[in-house]
């Protein structure tokens, strides 16, 4: 019975392993097609006639409709509110306070530089299963709230209210 036990463990922990590393083949993939048809549209507008390039054109439409729908896929496994529904302690990290006072942000806002410092860039957002950042973003923790940050303009992206208990 003990060896039973032992082996669906050891199944259930490398599960989700190979999921992903199937989800992560999948958008590679899609990645790739994507740049392999927009070289093809690229080709086409160069040296074949308007039929070709409609053709091309639909084809990388579709390519890059399979990529966002692989990226939503991925997305919705890796949901944050399930998982932190899951994982509590995780997200309890305390009274939580920075040397200035809580302010309500928005998406579209553009703040001040002490407010999204390396100091509360949170390192690991994989870790509370938030969607990874795209390039000159980082997530930020802002007392129970983290937003997304672009750090170059000082630009709120996204923001997500009340996600530390």
């Amino acid at each position: 019975m003990r060896k039973l036990i032992i082996g669906v463990l050891m199944a259930a922990t490398a599960f989700p392993a190979v999921a992903s590393a199937q989800t992560n083949d999948d958008l590679r993939r899609d990645r790739r097609d994507v740049r392999q048809q927009q070289y093809e549209l690229d080709q086409a507008r160069r040296y074949g006639d308007r039929h070709d390039v409609r053709r091309e054109e639909r084809d990388l439409r579709d390519a890059r409709r399979d990529l966002r729908e692989d990226r939503n896929r991925v997305w919705a496994r890796d949901d944050w509110r399930r998982w932190r529904d899951q994982n509590r302690s995780l997200y309890a990290r305390g009274n939580w306070n920075a040397p200035f006072r809580y302010q309500s942000f928005r998406a579209g806002v553009r703040i001040a530089p002490n407010y999204y410092g390396q100091r509360y860039w949170i390192a690991d957002p994989w870790r509370y299963r938030l969607p990874p950042a795209r390039p000159y973003t980082r997530w930020v923790r802002h007392y129970n709230d983290v937003l997304l940050i672009n750090y170059r303009r000082g630009i709120v992206v996204d923001v997500i209210r009340n996600f530390f208990w």
